[in-house]
C-alpha cells in the first residue's frame, strides 16, 4: 500500500488508514481478541496508520489499540490520536471535560501515550472544537505547535465534521492536516466547496474520515438497517444512496468502491482514507476498494453531471 507524505513534517500516512472508534465500543461491545485480530489484519493487509482518540470509549480505544500494537516495530506504523476532551475519573464514574488550554493539550498527551504505551505521538489532532473555536486557534494550537518543535509529537492538524472550523484552522494556524468527517463523501460534498481549494493553495494535507457517512455508503445496497450520521437513515438518504449505487455499478463500481474513490479523487491535498471497521475479515475488503478496475474518468463524470444539474 502507497504512503503520503504529510506536507514537510516527515510523517507519511498509508493511503488507508485504520479508525478505531469501535475499539471504543461505539456500536456494540468490542473486547481485546477483536481489537488484536483487527489490528493485525490491517497490518497484514499494509495499513500502517492507526487513528484513535480519547473521546472514543472514555479511553478505551486507546487502551485496546495500544494493547493491540504491543510488540509492532513503531517506526513501521503511524499512529494519530486528538485533545480537546479531558478524561476525569475512572471505570464508572469517568466523564469527558472540555479542554483547549495548553495545559488541557499537554495532559491529554501524556493520558493518551499512557493509555497507547508510547513514548510520542506522530499525529495529534484537536478534536472537534466548533463550539470552542477561539480559545482552541489562540491556546491549543499554539501548545501543538511547541509539542511539534520538540518532537513529542511529529505532525498537529484538527478533525471534526464542520467544514467551517476547518477552514479557520487552515486559514489562521500553523497546522499540517486536517481531517475531515463525513463532508468528502458521495451524500455530502461541502468539503468540495473551499476547504480543499484552500489546504491545496496552503499546503495541508486532507484525510478523509466517515468516507461511508457512518455505513450507508459500505454497502452494495442501501437500506433502513444501516446508519447515516451515527442514526437511522431516513427514506430520502436510502433513496439517494440506492441511486448513487447504481450510477456506481454503470462504471463497474459497488457503491463502496465508489464513496472511497470519490473521496480520494482531490488527490492532492487528499493524502489518505481513514475508514473503521467492525470485524478483522472486513481489513481486506476495506483494502481492496483502494484497487477497483471500474472506469473512474466515466463514473467521476456522470457523478460532476448529477451534482451540476442539482445546483
Amino acid at each position: 500500500m502507497k504512503s503520503r507524505a504529510i506536507g514537510v513534517t516527515g510523517v507519511e500516512v498509508t493511503e488507508m488508514g485504520l479508525g478505531t472508534a469501535q475499539f471504543g465500543d461505539l456500536y456494540d461491545s468490542f473486547d481485546q481478541d477483536e481489537a488484536d485480530a483487527i489490528v493485525q489484519s490491517a497490518l497484514s493487509n499494509g495499513i500502517r496508520h492507526f487513528d484513535t482518540a480519547p473521546h472514543y470509549g472514555l479511553g478505551l480505544s486507546e487502551c485496546r489499540l495500544g494493547q493491540a500494537l504491543v510488540g509492532v516495530d513503531r517506526a513501521d506504523i503511524v499512529v494519530s490520536t486528538k485533545v480537546g476532551r479531558i478524561i476525569e475519573g475512572v471505570g464508572a464514574a469517568a466523564y469527558r471535560r472540555w479542554d483547549f488550554t495548553s495545559d488541557g493539550v499537554s495532559r491529554s498527551l501524556d493520558s493518551s501515550r499512557e493509555r497507547l504505551r508510547m513514548d510520542d505521538i506522530d499525529i495529534a489532532f484537536i478534536h472537534d472544537p466548533d463550539e470552542h473555536v477561539d480559545q482552541a486557534i489562540s491556546e491549543a494550537a499554539p501548545a501543538l505547535e511547541r509539542k511539534r518543535a520538540s518532537g513529542e509529537v511529529g505532525a498537529i492538524g484538527v478533525g471534526t465534521k464542520d467544514v467551517a472550523t476547518l477552514l479557520r484552522f487552515v486559514r489562521e494556524s500553523d497546522i499540517d492536516v486536517v481531517m475531515v468527517a463525513g463532508r468528502l463523501t458521495l451524500l455530502d460534498r461541502t468539503a468540495l466547496d473551499e476547504l480543499i481549494p484552500e489546504c491545496l493553495a496552503r499546503g495541508v494535507a486532507v484525510m478523509s474520515a466517515g468516507v461511508f457517512n457512518s455505513g450507508i455508503l459500505a454497502s452494495p445496497t442501501p437500506d433502513r438497517s444501516s446508519h447515516f450520521e451515527y442514526a437511522e437513515p431516513s427514506h430520502e438518504v436510502v433513496t439517494r444512496a440506492r441511486k448513487l449505487a447504481s450510477i456506481a455499478a454503470r462504471h463497474g463500481f459497488t457503491l463502496p468502491e465508489a464513496a472511497v474513490a470519490f473521496a480520494r479523487r482531490p488527490a492532492p491535498p487528499v493524502v489518505s482514507v481513514v475508514v473503521g471497521v467492525d470485524a478483522a475479515a472486513q481489513v481486506p475488503l476495506n483494502a481492496a476498494l483502494l484497487t477497483c478496475d471500474g472506469d473512474a474518468e466515466g463514473l467521476f463524470a456522470e457523478l460532476d453531471d448529477l451534482f451540476a444539474s442539482e445546483g
